[in-house]
């Protein structure tokens, strides 16, 4: 996975964006800055505010107030041909040919016959469905039409590609080969990838970037990797062999116990804490002077962990503010 460079210009940039129905708020002065060429992780459980988010970038709606910018410009319908949008609630026309509505939908984005047939068979090939070009629609399995909508959602070349749920229903060989394609189009072609999912392990595969959205406001944003070294708040896992209550005597202030588990022949495994201020290399250096080392590692970190956390943070703190 590559991780973000912050310097890398805004492909999207959100600024204080609300939008209310009726009496519910969907958003409420949402921000968020999506790097170019980057996967960017939006998450949030159901009811968030996700969907109305993805909804204005596509063009289908609105912000009452707030900016969205697209590449340094402000969102217009001029720009929709630059976005490719493959919805959570998928469709296709069930009483049409397969390549014959893969080419309706190309030649909707503007592309000649002659260029949206010679791309889209070489997709069909990608993905292994070009047996399927002249078959109905309605003789295709849920995940071959999963199969087609992805490649209806990337046939223009879009600068901008908004993905929600793209791997809901894939088994996991089909799975693997989109999740393939995400990373290709970002690292071949440069295509920015808005991910909207509650997949936490395609959130560790991809993503270069997330925010955590609930109840209508960011909670949470930065890059994976910062993410995750935050939430391990500095914890590592050692295994040793020797005296616990010597080993834990010497730590001294500068480390913190969190747990301890005794694993039978004087072998114990710990998880502590450390400062910042002592770098995981000094601390081994120094312990492999108290104790026989087994094993030393930082603390593994999921993006489920981090999503779980964030989110209990934040209903605590609605709690103390109510």
């Amino acid at each position: 996975m590559n991780t973000v460079n912050d310097s890398k210009p805004s492909a999207l940039e959100l600024v204080e964006v609300r939008k209310q129905y009726g009496d519910h708020t969907a958003l409420d002065g949402v921000s968020l800055n999506v790097p170019e060429a980057s996967i960017f992780g939006l998450l949030g459980p159901n009811g968030a505010g996700k969907t109305t988010l993805i909804r204005m970038v596509a063009g289908i709606t609105g912000p009452d107030s707030g900016s969205i910018s697209f590449f340094g410009k402000y969102l217009t319908s001029e720009h929709i041909n630059e976005v490719g949008y493959l919805p959570e609630e998928r469709g296709l026309y069930k009483n049409m040919r397969v390549g014959e509505q893969a080419m309706y939908f190309a030649r909707l984005r503007g592309m000649s016959k002659a260029v949206a047939r010679k791309e889209l068979l070489d997709w069909f090939e990608r993905l292994e469905v070009d047996g399927w070009w002249n078959r109905e629609v309605s003789d295709l399995s849920k995940g071959m039409a999963q199969k087609i909508q992805f490649i209806v959602a990337v046939i223009h070349k879009p600068k901008f590609l908004i993905l929600d749920e793209p791997l809901s229903g894939f088994d996991p060989i089909n799975a693997a080969r989109i999740r393939k394609e995400i990373i290709r189009l970002r690292d071949e072609h440069g295509t920015t990838i808005l991910l909207s999912t509650h997949d936490m392990s395609s959130v560790d595969e991809l993503c270069d970037h997330v925010a955590l959205i609930n109840h209508g406001r960011k909670i949470l944003d930065g890059p994976v990797n910062s993410l995750r070294e935050k939430a391990r708040a500095g914890k590592i896992d050692l295994i040793f062999r020797g005296n616990l209550i010597s080993f834990t005597a010497a730590l001294g202030s500068g480390a913190v116990l969190h747990s301890a588990n005794s694993m039978g022949d004087n072998v114990h495994e710990v998880v502590l804490g450390l400062p910042a201020s002592i770098p995981i290399e000094k601390f081994l250096k120094w312990v492999t002077t108290e104790v026989d080392v087994l094993s030393c590692s930082p603390q593994s970190v999921s993006m489920d962990d981090v999503f779980l956390r964030a989110v209990q943070d934040s209903a605590a703190n609605k709690i103390e503010q109510s």
